[in-house]
């Protein structure tokens, strides 16, 4: 790593870096944040359980879902942050990933279709409202066509608008940029299985400039060969997620959930739709791991592969003050956690 990245320990051989930033956790180790029966100390429990992964920062992501839900996950984590020093120094904000998404099948992903539904800024004012204006990213499609303007207000509100679960035109993708949308969410996933060669919404994603992309590189999200063109095309505006499940540090085996139906988790980590392998349903792997993906199969440098889990991201999201480290050693499958230090203090 570089004096920016990381520090060398040479007596012990440990580096010093920055905590990692997730910006999609949808849960952690039998916690769904998307639960009726999600409770505040259950945020404070996912924040410790992060800190031994490096994870020092995490944005809980809220999905589709109805509207009497959406709301009480919103509330509880608002509430966790008011009554849990660990949840309020963790949680960099909240990520509401749809339900302002394509209806298609195959974008839609896991997402339920029935409660899909064309972006309302006056519905999402109400959702601000609940989380205490946590609120700091939304995932939408630009299919829609209140989707530009919802963009612009998401922008002058402070809010980033992320590109995600689409079906799009590319036309469509341009508007949304030219709105103020600047993310684009685990691009090439939630996706249709087959596109047209030239003219589709990830080519257009990629060739835009002003959009930063984040990127699920858990072995199974994304082929190699698709990550490295993404890595070279969009150098410095890849950004890692995990888009950890509640699945994800669990036991391989079938499972049940209140969102999506039947899951499956393979004993090499792959989380998908029970009777439909292609069709994955979250994570059920964490950050970390993406990280040393990246590492083991040489896709780029350990010092690139920490950096876009945890500088970039940070950066992205206005986290400039995050000062959370992380002691790693270097091994050959990657880097390992040693010693988290939160807000000064080793956790």
């Amino acid at each position: 790593m570089t004096a920016e990245e990381g520090t060398m320990n040479r007596a012990t051989n440990l580096i010093t870096a920055p905590g990692l930033t997730d910006l999609q956790v949808n849960g952690y180790e039998g916690i769904d944040i998307n639960s009726e029966s999600l409770q505040p100390n259950d945020l404070r429990d996912i924040s410790v359980k992060l800190w031994s992964e490096g994870v020092t920062t995490f944005f809980p992501t809220v999905i589709t879902n109805s509207n009497e839900n959406i709301i009480r996950s919103l509330k509880t984590i608002s509430e966790a942050c008011h009554l849990y020093t660990e949840a309020k120094t963790s949680i960099g904000g909240i990520h509401l990933e749809g339900p302002f998404i394509s209806p298609a099948d195959g974008p839609r992903g896991a997402h339920p279709s029935a409660h899909v539904m064309a972006p309302s800024w006056d519905l999402f004012s109400r959702w601000q409202e609940a989380s205490g204006g946590m609120i700091k990213i939304v995932t939408l499609s630009p299919e829609w066509p209140e989707s530009p303007d919802f963009i612009r207000r998401c922008v002058k509100s402070g809010v980033i608008a992320a590109i995600g679960h689409t079906a799009a035109e590319p036309e469509q993708i341009r508007e949304a940029v030219e709105a103020g949308a600047t993310l684009s969410t685990h691009l090439g996933n939630a996706s249709h299985q087959m596109l047209p060669r030239h003219h589709n919404y990830i080519w257009e994603q990629l060739a835009a400039d002003n959009l930063y992309i984040s990127i699920i590189s858990d072995s199974f999200h994304l082929p190699d060969s698709m990550l490295k063109v993404f890595l070279k095309v969009k150098q410095g505006k890849t950004i890692l997620v995990s888009d950890s499940t509640q699945f994800t540090g669990m036991k391989p085996g079938k499972y049940s959930t209140h969102i999506g139906g039947e899951v499956v988790l393979t004993p090499g980590g792959k989380l998908h739709m029970k009777g439909k392998p292609d069709v994955l349903a979250g994570s059920g792997l964490s950050l970390l791991h993406c990280v040393n993906t990246l590492i083991r199969k040489r896709l780029t440098s350990p010092a690139d592969a920490w950096k876009m889990g945890s500088v970039v991201p940070a950066f992205f999201a206005g986290l400039l003050n995050n000062t959370d480290q992380v002691m790693l050693e270097l091994t050959d499958e990657g880097y390992v956690i040693r010693r988290t230090i939160k807000a000064g203090k080793v956790v």
